[in-house]
């Protein structure tokens, strides 16, 4: 019968799998969303997420899968303490690669107003509008600089200057966005650490079955 420390590493190695399956499934859903028609619903997350490593997310969530397949050989064989050692490097190299993933979306925030402007000015008039309408406001800085965009939210120069321009809303609104997924990011990194020290602690367990096997078969009690 399985051990308390045993359950726990099994439980912590399925945890660590389903944030492969978590990191994989939001970045090809991403970019799924990214290849669409933006709407007024998701043209914001949609500028966002060009902004943050989908493709090295998968690439991240794939080395997660191959580190938890190597695990598997380390529960069938109890004696077998090479297979834990692969395993424990390979989840700390995916952990450094899910930290870097997390501080790179976490420094986009740092600059999120220059970023964001740069958006702006590269998008097209209907993504403008679309930005427009979700957030009620008429230009970037305000109605005039740079202009903005006439629609059903900005119908003429009066009214876009009492809404005001986009910048606060929309910085404001990435800013809450991105913090989500480098949190997830960190949040990764947090299970990746606990299932290190799993591993550290099922490799001391079973050094210590051996020598303790040794000193019973010196003892001439190995048949015990």
């Amino acid at each position: 019968m399985p051990n308390k420390l045993m359950m726990v590493f099994v439980g912590t190695d399925i945890i660590f799998a389903g944030c492969g399956g978590l990191l994989i499934g939001f970045s090809l859903l991403s970019e799924t969303q990214m290849r669409a028609t933006p709407t007024i619903t998701t043209v914001a997350e949609h500028l966002l997420l060009k902004q943050c490593p989908l493709t090295a997310g998968v690439v991240n969530a794939i080395f997660i899968f191959l580190t938890f397949m190597l695990s598997l050989p380390a529960l069938f064989l109890p004696q077998n303490r090479g297979w834990l050692r692969a395993q424990g490097w390979l989840v700390v190299f995916c952990a450094t690669f899910t930290l870097v993933l997390g501080l790179t979306v976490w420094f986009v925030t740092l600059h999120s107003r220059a970023n964001l402007n740069r958006i702006w000015a590269h998008e097209q008039p209907l993504t403008q509008s679309l930005l427009q309408q979700k957030f009620n406001c008429c230009g970037y800085n305000n109605s005039t600089s740079p202009p903005f965009i006439q629609d059903g939210t900005c119908t003429n120069s009066l009214v876009a200057a009492q809404k005001g321009g986009c910048i606060s809303k929309f910085s404001s609104f990435a800013n809450g966005y991105l913090d989500l997924i480098f949190t997830a990011a960190f949040g990764i990194v947090g299970i990746d650490v606990v299932l290190v020290l799993c591993v550290a602690m099922v490799l001391k367990y079973r050094q210590e079955l051996e020598r303790y096997k040794h000193i019973d078969e010196k003892n001439g009690l190995g048949g015990l």
